[in-house]
């Protein structure tokens, strides 16, 4: 796919479940999950999938070849490597005019790929032991 990373599929459903343990991000119709799996290794694995809710199996098929699709455009682009992303089609997703789901995807992508701050309300650090504020 690039010459920039390696890009492999994630086949089995433990790959799967790991990475939905991660970060997520919808954006329109998609859900993008992503994990960081901490290795060396600089291969982005992606998978697709597609629940019953989105329709019959064509509908289902369908949105995941959509996926596939602005996935192999993308994903060298923004992915990052050493981790797995899940592309998890929504309602709409077989329908999405062409540009607005590159849209989600690309957004999405960006998105998973800065870092998050720290929930408002977090304390910046722990507290020394034995002092009381």
């Amino acid at each position: 796919m690039s010459d920039l990373v390696k890009i492999e599929r994630m086949t089995s459903r433990p790959q799967f479940l790991a990475a939905a343990k991660g970060v997520s991000e919808a954006r329109g119709a998609v859900v993008v999950q992503r994990l960081d799996r901490h290795d060396a290794d600089a291969v982005v694995r992606l998978g697709f999938t597609a629940t019953r809710k989105v329709g019959g199996a064509v509908i289902r098929n369908r949105a995941k070849r959509r996926l596939r699709e602005a996935a192999r455009v993308l994903a060298p682009l923004l992915a990052k490597p050493g981790s797995d992303y899940v592309f998890v089609a929504r309602m709409g997703t077989a329908d999405r005019p062409w540009d607005r789901l590159l849209d989600d995807v690309k957004s999405a992508l960006t998105r998973l790929a800065t870092p998050r701050p720290a929930p408002q309300g977090a304390p910046a650090q722990p507290a020394p032991a034995g002092q009381d504020s």
